[in-house]
């Protein structure tokens, strides 16, 4: 016969271990504590135990509790501790069959989803996106952005997406609604009629008018599009280097005076510039008559009359030659300024020149209207024998 003590020593553990199996059969708390990893959905981990009958179920700010049974919606919870009964679950109640009330554990997937805001997800066009712009036509462009979504429809949301997805987070949709967000952002432009120049100034309206064409797609996901919102709009490379050199222009203004400014900086680079040669300073002189006859021609202009006097007609226009000086084109000079030049001996009778109706350069000496300009010249002097 074994000692007295033996039996109670080895009673006790075969208890606790019952009881432990007892235990575990069972789940009286139902609940989900987030841990932050982004989750949007979770599914409650049962490992094939069942939910005891009143078992409570405790829901938090910012959850819902989604109840499916064999893959069908049942019962829906929102925030609030509760006691799972045939009262608090009458659709599963239908579906299990429970006409009188339930005694026994049950079994049913619990999911619990996330209704908080899930910020900063991103947004862009992967490609540039061709539109047709009012101003210059075809074009294309870039866009991106980040919006904001919160789980609206906790039923919808899981049937539709969720599935039987154990843990399921913002990354895993985040893909599908970036696509839908681009897709609707170009038709929403289209739309919208607003120039390409204007929509850097218009960030706000754009953004709340493509708001507007997204959250439909949204909804059908049981998900609220709560901001969207474009950050950039570029355009090619190309295009943007021609917009700077368009705007340069702009900034120029009078293209009349910004020329005689030009024709004056060529004349101090020639000055200071020993070694340009007699080509360099004949060209620059050349400007340099061309600049004086039209500052000239701007104070002898007559002053405006008054009103209700009488207006003479316009002068005659003036016929005007560009010349080719060490294969650089200058001018146009008026008739008076290339006398001048040929004077100087800066107009030769070799020296192409070309006015508008002309078909191509021609040598001054074989244009009939500069033939008196060098009928008054003399010829040069034959060098000393």
């Amino acid at each position: 016969m074994p000692p007295l003590g033996w039996g109670h020593q080895t009673k006790a553990p075969i208890n606790m271990g019952i009881l432990d199996k007892l235990k575990g059969e069972f789940i009286d708390i139902v609940e989900w504590i987030d841990d932050g990893q982004n989750l949007m959905a979770y599914r409650f981990e049962r490992h094939n135990n069942e939910i005891k009958n009143n078992a409570k179920l405790t829901v938090r700010e910012s959850q819902m509790a989604v109840f499916v049974n064999e893959g069908q919606l049942a019962d829906i919870f929102g925030p609030g501790m509760y006691t799972l009964n045939t009262q608090n679950l009458p659709i599963l109640s239908t579906l299990k069959g429970w006409k009188y009330g339930f005694n026994s554990p049950f079994k049913a997937e619990v999911y619990f989803i996330s209704t908080k805001q899930f910020t900063d997800l991103k947004w862009g066009t992967p490609n540039p996106v061709m539109l047709r712009d009012p101003e210059f036509g075809p074009i294309r462009i870039r866009a991106f952005g980040n919006y904001s979504i919160q789980v609206t429809d906790a039923g919808k949301f899981v049937t539709t997406i969720v599935g039987t997805d154990g843990a399921f987070s913002a990354d895993k949709i985040t893909e599908q609604l970036k696509t839908i967000a681009t897709t609707r952002f170009c038709d929403a432009i289209a739309e919208s009629k607003i120039p390409v120049l204007d929509m850097a100034a218009n960030y706000n309206e754009v953004s709340d008018f493509c708001e507007g064409k997204i959250k439909p797609d949204f909804e059908e996901y049981g998900l609220l599009l709560t901001k969207f919102l474009v950050s950039n709009i570029s355009l090619p490379e190309n295009v943007e280097e021609a917009l700077d050199k368009r705007s340069s222009m702009g900034i120029i203004g009078d293209m009349g005076k910004f020329m005689q400014y030009q024709s004056a900086q060529a004349m101090t680079d020639a000055a200071n510039n020993p070694n340009g040669g007699g080509a360099a300073a004949g060209m620059g002189m050349g400007m340099g008559f061309g600049m004086a006859q039209q500052m000239m021609n701007s104070m002898q202009q007559p002053q405006q009359p008054a009103a209700g006097a009488a207006t003479p007609p316009p002068l005659p226009n003036t016929v005007a030659f560009h010349v080719a000086v060490n294969g650089q084109q200058a001018g146009p000079y008026d008739l008076n300024t290339l006398a001048q030049m040929a004077a100087q001996g800066q107009l030769t009778r070799d020296t192409l020149v070309w006015r508008q109706g002309m078909a191509a350069w021609t040598a001054a000496g074989s244009v009939p209207e500069l033939g008196n300009i060098f009928a008054a010249t003399p010829p040069p002097i034959p060098p000393a024998v």
